[in-house]
């Protein structure tokens, strides 16, 4: 079964639409992970800077022999058993250096519930039983924050330029603010505070009201906090992206033009079909036509003695020979079409004059045509020549000559022109006819082409003609052009290279 080409440009559009939308889906899904990985990201680089800046201060204290301390960090439990490992680091001065010494023990304790603890010197914090590795790792580094603060404060500027490094790491490179906070409450908790003991971050950078702030606590009470303020991530997740969105692009633009090109192939075989089957229905006219005539005239002639009669015998069988020669020329564009398209087809070019062969059918025309018709014919210089091959080049301007007079209301005129334009040869073929509405003019060299007229068909024609024209033109290496009024008439100009 046949499916309607509208059936198929709604299965396309929809199938089209469909890919369309799941693209788009995906692509704000994955922006959607990807600014939630960043902000991630941001969050992990504070905390990792947190941890190098303490790495850093441990270093510090191999070139600080002025204290002696201890801390002490016991964590771990399992399913079966309680343990506890002690991670020890311990400050010792020995001479005029620190030894810093880092080891660990198990000791086994089922007697009680495990726990995870930190204790220093001044300092003891208990950790929870945490449900994840990232909670317990978290509180470790808080827990080791208690014990190296009370050794050494916090270096803002070693953070700040940590973070930094951090930032560029996964791919942020934009202005930032930091600010070191302090916050806290009095004893009775009847007012807060909170103190800006540092700012740091790109210099003239202010933030805009768009600005996002990320903060990061690194004691257990939120009391001491870092404070980075960037501008929305959007563009950067974006660039990021970059690839992803050219790809998906590109991938939307090939079926988006590959989809289109479907339908306009779709379009044009339902137009070729409907000008096949006009073709076929107007040549079928034309082909029954000069045979009815023909036949009826030679049956006038046979079986009701209309032989005997010498002007009723010539009437009839000039009609005859009409007809037949009506029908040999539509044969003749027919197969002329054919051997167009043939590998084998070749053109036997000549010089001749375009006098010898237009004035001739300037002639057979007047003669034929069904209204009086006015051709004239002006060939500058006299003894111009064409190169050509004479058969087509006569067909190509009796094509244009009957398109003239056929669409040339009352009496046809009609002005040949013949010149020389830089070594070519051009003919012009103008009318004063009905003209070619503006929009039909690209399609009138089409095969089977017919200008629509509405319901009106008082001009036979079967859309050969002017295809005709333009392929045996364009095979003897030439162009052809046309200018059209409606209701003024139009110009067909046939341009054809000369023999050197």
């Amino acid at each position: 079964m046949k499916l309607p080409l509208k059936y198929i440009a709604l299965l396309v559009i929809l199938s089209l639409t469909g890919v369309f939308a799941y693209q788009a889906y995906w692509l704000t899904n994955l922006y959607r992970t990807q600014r939630s990985q960043m902000e991630r990201n941001i969050r992990e680089a504070m905390r990792m800077s947190d941890y190098n800046e303490m790495i850093v201060r441990v270093r510090r204290l191999q070139n600080d022999s002025s204290v002696q301390t201890e801390v002490t960090v016991s964590t771990g439990y399992d399913n079966e058993r309680a343990f506890t490992k002690t991670h020890t680091i311990r400050s010792v001065r020995q001479g005029d250096s620190t030894r810093i010494s880092i080891w660990e023990r198990d000791a086994s304790d089922t007697a009680r519930t495990p726990q995870a603890a930190l204790q220093a010197n001044m300092a003891s914090i208990l950790f929870e039983k945490k449900n994840s590795t990232a909670e317990l790792a978290s509180n470790f580094q808080q827990g080791l924050h208690a014990g190296m603060d009370l050794l050494n404060e916090p270096d803002f500027a070693v953070f700040d330029s940590l973070l930094r490094r951090e930032l560029h790491r996964i791919g942020i490179d934009a202005p930032y603010r930091l600010m070191y906070l302090h916050r806290g409450s009095s004893v009775d908790s009847s007012y807060t505070f909170t103190d800006t003991l540092a700012v740091e971050g790109t210099a003239g950078y202010r933030p805009s009201p768009q600005a996002v702030t990320y903060s990061y606590s690194y004691d257990m009470h939120g009391h001491w906090n870092y404070l980075l303020i960037l501008e929305p991530t959007e563009s950067l997740v974006l660039a990021q992206m970059a690839g992803i969105l050219t790809a998906s692009a590109l991938i939307l633009a090939i079926l988006g033009l590959s989809f289109g090109f479907l339908i306009r192939t779709l379009l044009r075989q339902k137009t070729l079909e409907e000008m096949t089957s006009d073709f076929t229905n107007n040549i079928t006219h034309e082909l029954k036509t000069p045979i009815a005539v023909a036949y009826a005239a030679s049956d006038a002639l046979l079986n009701f003695d209309s032989g005997t009669d010498p002007a009723k015998r010539a009437r009839y069988l000039r009609i005859c020979q009409e007809q037949l020669r009506r029908l040999s020329g539509l044969v003749e564009q027919i197969l002329g079409m054919s051997m167009e398209r043939r590998k084998t087809f070749r053109l036997h070019p000549e010089t001749f004059t375009p006098q010898e062969v237009i004035a001739p059918l300037i002639e057979q025309h007047k003669l034929k045509a069904d209204k009086p018709a006015g051709i004239t014919l002006r060939i500058e210089p006299e003894n111009l020549t064409v190169y050509a091959d004479r058969t087509h080049f006569s067909n190509i301007v009796s094509n244009l000559l009957d398109n003239s007079v056929k669409y040339s209301p009352g009496e046809a005129q009609i002005d040949i022109t013949c010149r020389e334009d830089n070594g070519w040869f051009v003919l012009s073929v103008r009318d004063q006819g009905i003209g070619i509405p503006h929009d039909k003019l690209r399609h009138i060299f089409d095969k089977f082409y017919r200008v629509p007229t509405g319901n009106l068909h008082d001009t036979k024609g079967y859309g050969l003609g002017l295809y005709y024209v333009k392929a045996l033109t364009e095979k003897h290496g030439g162009t052809v052009e046309v200018r059209s009024e409606p209701g003024r008439g139009s110009e067909f100009t046939i341009k054809l290279r000369m023999k050197n």
